[in-house]
């Protein structure tokens, strides 16, 4: 396995219970109230956790994380607790395993949802497009191009998988069944909410948000709050603006580079994932890099 040395593939914390070890993040309880999250340098593509970590990487995701969870707290509350990492973590030679790549979180119930907001149409937007002339049962106007625009954004959820499982796009009805219709509902507005606010944002940066991903919680009040990561280079689609054209799939500042790598190998999508050469690496490492410093730097 090719690995830099500053790249960590998953913790193995020895002062906290591990809850959980997600396709990016371990998970450890803190207390009844906290978790630690600590996002490794492990990359899922396709739904397959990658043999190779990408140096860095976790730290970049918290960061570009943090950044947007409070420029957009204005719009819903997020998970981000008050507790220090200091508290959270005593233990010096520990804590110092995960600075920088750590948040303490309040301990949330999450919905079974992943809410995805697209903008463009790419991806397996692209694909339904071609084959229906809708985007997950979202009629769209004839004679679209790959990478066109949308009249306006659209919300097409999907289920949430367990690692190694693919996650299913769904139908806004069936997020109804799932949740009730206010909470369906409130969850598709604040997506859209969250994604044109940050969207706009980011196109000020010179990066344009093609689609992305979030998820929700409930309090203990029953209230909606923003979880897990928020507009990151792992769950959205960044490009850079002065590239952009429609009719072809855009460079990106994100893992679509190691996507459209994987797609020329002889690889059914199945795990295990193929080793990554050390180009590969380097170039992702970068790209992530680029969309931090675009998006959370002072002009």
């Amino acid at each position: 396995m090719t690995q830099a040395p500053a790249a960590l593939y998953e913790t193995q914390l020895t002062s906290l219970p591990l809850l959980q070890r997600g396709k990016v993040r371990d998970i450890y309880e803190v207390d009844a109230c906290h978790l630690l999250i600590v996002t490794t340098d492990r990359l899922s593509a396709f739904d397959v956790v990658l043999p190779d970590p990408i140096p860095g990487k976790g730290a970049v995701l918290t960061s570009v994380a943090s950044f947007w969870f409070k420029k957009l707290q204005h719009i819903i509350p997020n998970h981000l607790a008050a507790m220090t990492l200091e508290k959270a973590v005593p233990d010096p030679g520990e804590r110092a395993l995960v600075t920088g790549r750590a948040l303490v979180v309040k301990r949330l119930r999450p919905l079974p949802v992943e809410a995805i907001a697209r903008g463009y149409l790419i991806g397996s937007g692209w694909k339904d497009y071609q084959r229906t002339g809708a985007v997950c049962g979202i009629p769209l106007p004839p004679g679209l191009q790959q990478a066109d625009r949308l009249p306006e954004p659209i919300y097409t959820p999907s289920t949430k998988a367990e690692v190694g499982d693919h996650d299913e796009n769904v139908s806004f009805e069936d997020t109804v069944r799932l949740l009730g219709r206010a909470r369906a509902e409130q969850v598709r507005d604040v997506t859209l909410a969250l994604y044109t606010e940050a969207a706009a944002y980011a196109l000020e940066r010179g990066i344009i948000i093609a689609d992305t991903k979030f998820e929700f919680g409930l309090d203990d009040q029953d209230q909606l709050v923003l979880i897990d990561e928020a507009l990151t280079p792992d769950s959205s689609r960044f490009w850079p603006a002065d590239q952009y054209r429609p009719g072809i799939s855009p460079p990106s500042f994100d893992k679509q580079f190691v996507r459209d790598y994987l797609e020329t190998l002889d690889w059914d999508k199945t795990p295990p994932g193929p080793e990554l050469p050390e180009a590969i690496l380097r170039k992702t490492a970068e790209k992530y890099r680029e969309a931090q410093r675009r998006l959370t730097e002072l002009k």
